[in-house]
Order: structure tokens, then C-alpha cells, then sequence
């Protein structure tokens, strides 16, 4: 069978690739390790995050992706080649159509840069479409309706919130907070708190684990394990699910704060669609504890977890790729 249209969700933690009729195929972190000595290319994905933070100094590992856009071209480029080729399989004969979720506050000059980079990678015609319109058609949000929806995408290097209303955005704001400042607040906290230096897998474990965005009545523990900064040493200890949602509090401020100043530039007739809806929390960093009930109580407005938080972005673009006639409109 030959693949004619793949969705690209380019994350900043992660990359997620859906086809239209087999649905997401790869989900891998978004990581390339590269050779500084003939500047080669050696591992893409999984393989390339086993190397963060082992690598020699002739080997880098790293994130291409900052704050959801481009941070490094020529990776970028190799990357979506790597996905490309892996989604298309062996009997690749034709180029397919691509369509790229990018943040909603990308400037036109890192759009080009994505389509050109997609374009290099081998596909045949390139689609850029913003995260908060494919997250809330992923989500099963009609959005060509007369009719206010609200979206927040929640991850790992942004969080986007928008009102959609007849197939396009009425107001967005986006902040560079996501999963990955989280973690490094979780990181920072035991630093300063319990003198432990712990590493960005074992932050983003602790957040799995026991982090929640509000106080919890029974309060959970996990051992972490990481350098004692006194002594230079391994040491363990333990650390309370209360501490985490002391350590996060200003990151979900900031994501509350942008949730709000949508809701301010929200015309009245949709403001009230949105407080008879709700709104739709989306993304892999939504999945925190509580975070909806947190949003609710410091909006006002009813919020709920979308379905498959995680793929909503990713599945939204093999919905559009399917019906590009129904979504032309958004596609801008």
C-alpha cells in the first residue's frame, strides 16, 4: 500500500506521525544525536534520547525543537526526513502530502522554514496547520459551527489556548510554558530544597508519578535517586506529591494567566458559547493532576480532558489530510 498522506505533530518533546485509516504509527521522542566530528547524523528518536546525557564530547545529543519551532534547520530537516522515510515504508514510489502542526504565534519566517524543511524531506506537497485548530478538530470539536470553542494544548515546549469559531481563530495567546519547563522546576526545587541534583528523566518521572497541580488530601512519595551536591555522592530520599505541586505552582500560574487573557479578548457572544461548552484541555503535559480542576477553579469556566489528550494534535491532522475540503479554510 502506498502512504500518500502522513500528519506530522513536530513537538517539542515528542513527534507523533499519523496516517489517515492506520492512525498514529510513531510517537518518539524529539531528540537527533549528531557526530561533531564529520557532522553526521547518527540516531533520530528513541535511540537518540537513550544518548542524552551519556554521550562522549565528540557526540551530541539534542533537541532541535525549542519552544515548539525550529531551533536548528539542517536537523530539523534530517529528522523529518528520518520520519518521513520510516511512515512511508520500503516502497516508497510516490511522495506523499505532509501536513505539520505548528504553535499559533509562529511567525511567517518559521513557517517558511518548515514547509521548506518538509518540502527537503521528500514530501510532495506541504501543509502547515496551527496546533490549537488541529488539537480541537483532534479533540471532535466542530469547529466550522457559528459557535465559540475553547482549546488548551498543554505541551512539552508550549502551551497554546485559542477561540475557534467558523473554522478559524478568534483569539490566541501562546507561552513558552509546557512539560518541559515543569520538569525543570521539579529539578530545581530538589536541587534547592534537598541539595539532590536529579537529571530531566527522573523530573519527568516524579511529575508522572506523584505530581498533581493542586494539594492532595492523602498525600503520595516516591524515592528518587540522584548526586548529593554536598558530598558529590549517590544518595536517595524521598519526596511528597505536595512538595511537587509547591514546585510547579509558578509555571501553572503562568499557563492560568494566558487561559485568561484569551478569555478577555473573547467577544461576548462567544464568551458565553465558551461558559456553556467548557473548554477542551488537550496535550501531554494536560495529563497532570488536577491541572482541569485547577483551570476551572481560577477561571470560573467549566474545563474538561479531551480524549487521547496526547494525540489530539496528531489525529487532528489525519482528520483534515482526509477532508482537505471541509478544512480548507483553516489551513492558513
Amino acid at each position: 500500500m502506498f502512504i500518500k498522506k502522513i500528519g506530522i505533530d513536530l513537538g517539542t518533546a515528542n513527534t507523533l506521525v499519523f496516517i489517515p485509516k492506520k492512525g498514529v504509527i510513531i510517537n518518539e521522542p524529539t531528540v537527533v544525536a549528531v557526530s561533531l566530528e564529520d557532522n553526521r547524523i547518527l540516531a533520530v528518536g528513541n535511540e537518540a534520547k537513550k544518548m542524552l546525557g551519556r554521550t562522549p564530547e565528540t557526540i551530541i545529543a539534542s533537541r532541535p525543537m525549542r519552544d515548539g519551532v525550529i531551533a536548528d534547520y539542517r536537523i530539523t530537516e534530517s529528522m523529518l526526513y528520518y520520519f518521513i522515510k520510516k511512515a512511508s515504508g520500503k516502497m516508497r514510489i510516490l511522495r506523499p502530502e505532509v501536513m505539520v502542526a505548528v504553535p499559533a504565534g509562529i511567525t511567517s519566517t518559521e513557517r517558511r522554514a518548515v514547509i521548506d524543511a518538509t518540502m527537503r524531506a521528500g514530501a510532495r506537497a506541504a501543509y502547515v496547520v496551527k496546533e490549537p485548530i488541529l488539537a480541537a478538530i483532534g479533540a471532535g470539536i466542530p469547529i466550522n459551527e457559528p459557535a465559540g470553542h475553547m482549546i488548551i494544548d498543554v505541551g512539552g515546549g508550549t502551551s497554546e489556548v485559542a477561540v475557534i469559531s467558523l473554522g478559524g481563530v478568534v483569539s490566541c495567546c501562546s507561552t513558552k510554558v509546557g512539560g518541559n519547563k515543569i520538569d525543570q522546576a521539579i529539578a530545581d526545587f530538589i536541587k534547592k530544597k534537598h541539595n539532590l541534583a536529579v537529571g530531566e528523566r527522573t523530573a519527568e518521572e516524579i511529575k508522572i508519578k506523584i505530581g498533581s497541580a493542586m494539594p492532595l488530601d492523602i498525600e503520595e512519595s516516591m524515592e528518587i535517586r540522584g548526586r548529593d551536591l554536598v558530598t558529590g555522592l549517590p544518595q536517595t530520599i524521598e519526596i511528597k506529591s505536595n512538595e511537587i505541586c509547591q514546585a510547579i505552582g509558578e509555571q501553572l500560574r503562568q499557563i492560568i494567566q494566558t487561559i485568561k487573557n484569551v478569555l478577555q479578548e473573547t467577544p461576548p457572544e462567544l464568551s458565553a458559547d465558551v461558559m456553556d461548552r467548557g473548554m477542551i484541555l488537550s496535550g501531554g503535559s494536560g495529563l497532570l493532576r488536577n491541572l482541569d480542576k485547577l483551570i476551572s477553579e481560577a477561571t470560573g469556566v467549566p474545563c474538561r480532558i479531551a480524549n487521547d489528550p496526547l494525540y489530539c494534535v496528531v489525529k487532528g491532522t489525519g482528520i483534515a489530510l482526509e477532508h482537505l475540503d471541509v478544512y480548507k479554510r483553516s489551513l492558513r
